[in-house]
């Protein structure tokens, strides 16, 4: 280890250039939600697949209900029901109408639909309000329609491929699958999609102070939050997140805790013991690890010319070269540091092009100035209101205040130029929402 500092940006692209997106795989429509899509995705058969009404009503021909009126209703024999779902189809010849509910196939003869609204419904009464049950018709679905209103060709009918047609493009490579996606894939008959698979985080938190939360706090120790907030932070990244309590400052068990988390691991992420006290074990148990295929491996602890966060570790480990994230064990510090270095590198092994939060401008609204260290980029946590454009700090600077952390949806950045920012001024702010 050096005594270089590294700037923030040059970090996280020596990150990125050894991060390559997950092999595609095959997967079921439930387990391909939040997944990036690797082909396109080509219509196979029209949707809706054949003519089918809007409506329930009557399946007519036009030339039988034209100058049709409540004076003159035209009066037609009912000859069936088509349900939706229907195989075996009434033929509609002149002078006749089939009972037909919505989404059901237009019979053939029939030209368009009437609303059960537009005639007395087969009661020979009034205008009718709704279908009444194929059992309770009075000679069940047959008798005699009277017809109030004329119909159109075509009216209420939804036409075959009217949503979209065979051939057409459904879905292009790269689109990210949500709940529409995931539903227009089942409705074209897709059960299964070639997508690049959520990356599996194994978050991992050192520290023999820590006490899982629900257990009784003894002596000096403290809850572990940081394995809980970065389990989360993956989750909502778009992995699958795995999450292991607090593992002692003790090196061997570190390592070997480590090695048995590889078999389910696309990505490490460790928290804590990578400063320079007497018992950061992360730095111990991993600064002799290297890949033995992969030249000038293993992992690489450094400096960065960023507050909070300085101390960050990063490289690969095991035989198939797993990327480790080492993180430092403030919960604000290491909250930050995930949000910079580790959610790009999820992104990029989902494969998903934008790998970075969006970032806005802020005016900032403060009480006082914010004084921030030259050289060193700052990152302090603030709620942006994009209404007015204005960014609010919360909470102090110190790395350790995790409750401000809650209140914040952003990150104020002062560059490292930057040793004074006055309120008024505008500023860079990472939207975390």
């Amino acid at each position: 280890m050096s005594n270089t500092i590294w700037s923030v940006d040059e970090h996280l692209e020596d990150i990125l250039a050894a991060v390559e997106p997950l092999e595609p795989i095959e997967l079921q429509l439930p387990d391909a939600q939040g997944c990036v899509l690797v082909e396109d995705v080509t219509v196979p058969v029209a949707l809706p697949p054949f003519d089918n009404s809007s409506m329930d009503g009557y399946a007519v021909r036009v030339a039988d209900v034209a100058g049709a009126s409540e004076e003159f209703p035209a009066v037609l024999r009912v000859i069936g029901d088509v349900a939706a779902g229907s195989g075996e189809l009434p033929s509609v010849g002149p002078g006749e109408a089939a009972r037909i509910m919505t989404g059901a196939p237009l019979p053939p003869g029939a030209e368009a639909v009437v609303p059960v609204e537009w005639t007395d419904g087969g009661a020979g009464g009034g205008a009718a309000t709704a279908m009444r049950p194929a059992g309770a018709a009075p000679e069940g679905a047959s008798g005699e329609v009277r017809v109030h209103r004329p119909a159109e060709a075509r009216a209420h009918v939804r036409a075959r491929g009217s949503d979209v047609r065979a051939g057409d493009l459904a879905l292009s490579v790269g689109t990210v699958l949500g709940p529409p996606q995931i539903g227009l894939l089942a409705a074209i008959g897709r059960g299964t999609v070639r997508v690049r698979p959520r990356p599996r985080v194994v978050v991992l938190s050192t520290g023999s102070e820590l006490v899982q939360p629900g257990e009784e706090l003894g002596e000096g120790q403290i809850y572990d939050s940081n394995s809980f907030a970065l389990a989360a932070a993956a989750r909502d990244a778009g992995a699958i997140a795995y999450r292991v309590g607090a593992v002692t400052d003790d090196a061997e068990t570190l390592r070997a805790t480590i090695d048995d988390q590889l078999i389910r691991a696309d990505l490490l992420v460790t928290t804590g013991g990578v400063s320079v006290g007497a018992y950061d074990v992360v730095k111990e148990a991993l600064s002799s690890v290297s890949d033995e295929d992969e030249p000038g491996s293993g992992i690489d602890f450094r400096k960065l010319a960023m507050q909070p966060g300085k101390p960050q570790g990063f490289g690969s480990i095991g035989p198939d070269h797993t990327p480790l994230l080492a993180l430092p064990g403030n919960p604000v510090s290491s909250y930050v540091s995930f949000e910079l270095f580790v959610r790009p590198v999820i992104r990029t092994l989902m494969g998903l092009p934008d790998v970075h939060r969006p970032r806005a401008r802020g005016e900032l609204t403060a009480a006082k100035a914010l004084s921030s260290p030259a050289g060193r980029r700052q990152f302090l946590r603030g709620a942006y209101d994009a209404e007015s454009g204005t960014v609010t700090p919360v909470g102090g600077a110190g790395s350790h205040l995790i409750a401000a952390l809650a209140q914040a949806d952003c990150l104020i950045v002062l560059p490292e130029d930057v040793t004074s920012a006055e309120p008024g001024s505008e500023v860079e702010v990472v939207l975390l929402g």
